[in-house]
């Protein structure tokens, strides 16, 4: 069954053909069913060939032929409108809606939230500032502290720094963040740490080793490389987070 549209587009084109021996233009087309884009002609031309009443022909201008035509224009203008006019509206999308098994539970059985109470958060110490850039006087006693997730701990124990300098903005760390460390003495090569130089000045830097030499390197090319005797370094941590307030 052929829409309203469908139907006077078929027409149309028919009566072209028989009067023309060419089916008329997209525009012709659009002008005759008062249209207001030929995209809307092309939609209707689709519908009409995919229920077999026209065809395309590829390669070239205007070619639309018409394989067959519906019975109502057989039988003349006035049951084709008829026809037309009893076509069925197009079928809407209408969701189908199952309800959920939890609004059939009773209160006491449905699930609660879980309570803000129930975060096992663990508390790290902040203990001062850090210098990323100039180092400044060693790690200070515990000011406050700060509530992490365990998922951003590694084993271990760890305390949390201020940050104060530029000196490793290229690694992500920004004056002001918060950098949490694990208590640790040893560190691989590339790994960031606290480092405590001559046990009076504090830093935060990537380590490298360069022999027997401790380097001291900066993400920042502003700042120079450290470069140091092993017994004027104690390492006295390692970064495993970063906390950064807006």
């Amino acid at each position: 069954m052929l829409t309203r549209k469908q139907l006077d587009l078929l027409r149309f084109i028919q009566q072209r053909m028989q009067e023309c021996g060419v089916p008329p233009s997209f525009d012709e087309m659009k002008d005759a069913l008062d249209l207001k884009s030929k995209s809307g002609i092309h939609r209707l031309i689709t519908a009409l060939e995919e229920r077999g009443f026209l065809r395309r022909l590829p390669n070239r201008a205007r070619a639309i032929e018409v394989i067959r035509l519906p019975d109502a224009l057989g039988r003349g203008a006035e049951a084709a409108e008829a026809a037309a006019a009893a076509a069925p509206e197009p079928r809407r999308f209408t969701p189908s809606v199952v309800e959920g098994g939890l609004a059939k539970l009773p209160p006491a059985a449905a699930p609660q939230p879980r309570a803000y109470e129930e975060f096992r958060g663990v508390a790290i110490p902040v203990m001062g500032r850090i210098a990323a850039g100039t180092p400044i006087a060693a790690i200070q006693n515990q000011s406050h502290t700060v509530t992490m997730s365990p998922d951003f701990l590694a084993g271990g124990e760890h305390y949390a720094l201020e940050v104060r300098g530029d000196s490793m903005v290229e690694a992500g760390i920004l004056d002001g963040d918060l950098v949490v460390i694990r208590k640790q003495e040893t560190a691989n090569t590339g790994d960031i740490i606290v480092a405590l130089i001559d046990d009076e000045e504090a830093t935060l830097k990537r380590l490298r080793r360069r022999g027997s030499s401790i380097a001291l390197e900066a993400a920042n090319p502003a700042y120079e490389t450290r470069v140091l005797g092993p017994d004027r370094v104690r390492i006295q941590g390692r970064l495993v987070s970063l906390v950064r307030r807006y």
